[in-house]
This record gives structure tokens, C-alpha cells and sequence, in this order.
């Protein structure tokens, strides 16, 4: 799977003795940001996400798929997976 980033630039602004980012309309509300993020150090630099759980959103979900490009071809093939006998005693 190939990603690719994507760079906006953002200036720090002063908030009080502190400073802070303004990131752009289009941008919170395509991420659902709401009042509070979540700022992780990571070996590449600095990420921000959402408070949420980690965990996609189904609407997330089929948004990356889509743009993935992904084929699913041969899910029905694997979707029962050895389980089309109803036999789940096993588990």
C-alpha cells in the first residue's frame, strides 16, 4: 500500500506565553475534530489526531478503502473462511 502525504504549511501563533496552531476549517471537519487533540511524538516528527480511540470509524473506514483502490475480489471466498458448516464448536 502506497501513501502519500500530505503537507500544509501552518504558522505558530503566540497564545499567551505559549503558542499555537491554526489549522484550517476544511481540515477539522474533515477529520472530526472536536475540542480536544491528541499530540503524539513519533520518530518522523509530531502527529495530531482526534481523541478518539485509535480505532476508524466506518465511514473512515470505507473513505481509506476507497482511496486505497483496493481489490476485493476474493472476500467472498475468504469471508466464511472454513465456517460455511456452522460447525463452531471449536472455538
Amino acid at each position: 500500500m502506497e501513501h502519500h502525504a500530505r503537507s500544509h504549511p501552518i504558522k505558530l501563533v503566540p497564545i499567551g506565553n505559549s503558542k499555537g496552531v491554526r489549522i484550517p476549517s476544511k481540515l477539522i471537519k474533515k477529520y472530526g475534530f472536536l475540542s480536544t487533540l491528541v499530540l503524539e511524538e513519533t520518530e518522523k516528527g509530531l502527529l495530531l489526531r482526534g481523541e478518539r480511540d485509535g480505532k476508524l470509524s466506518w465511514e473512515d473506514t470505507f473513505q481509506t478503502m476507497a482511496e486505497e483502490k483496493e481489490s476485493w475480489d476474493d472476500f467472498e471466498a475468504t469471508l466464511l473462511d472454513g465456517l460455511e458448516n456452522g460447525d463452531d464448536d471449536n472455538f
